[in-house]
């Protein structure tokens, strides 16, 4: 089954950079409490900085992965 993704408008490179800010924070975190973020974190919080996907989506894809 093929899923249309929807079409998001680009995002300003103002976004883009708050964005940063805010994954770079919360890479500082995790890494306060001992641990790295994985491979597939990474590539969601490179998505989530292009403006791919929501942090909405973000979190929903994370916990997705990680709940049994």
């Amino acid at each position: 089954m093929n899923v249309i993704a929807p079409i998001r408008p680009k995002i300003s490179p103002e976004e883009q950079a708050r964005r940063k800010a805010a994954v770079d924070a919360a890479r500082a975190s995790v890494r306060l409490e001992g641990f790295i973020v994985s491979p597939f974190t990474e590539e969601l919080y490179s998505r989530f900085i292009e403006g791919e996907i929501t942090v909405k989506e973000l979190g929903a894809k994370i916990r997705s992965h990680y709940t049994p």
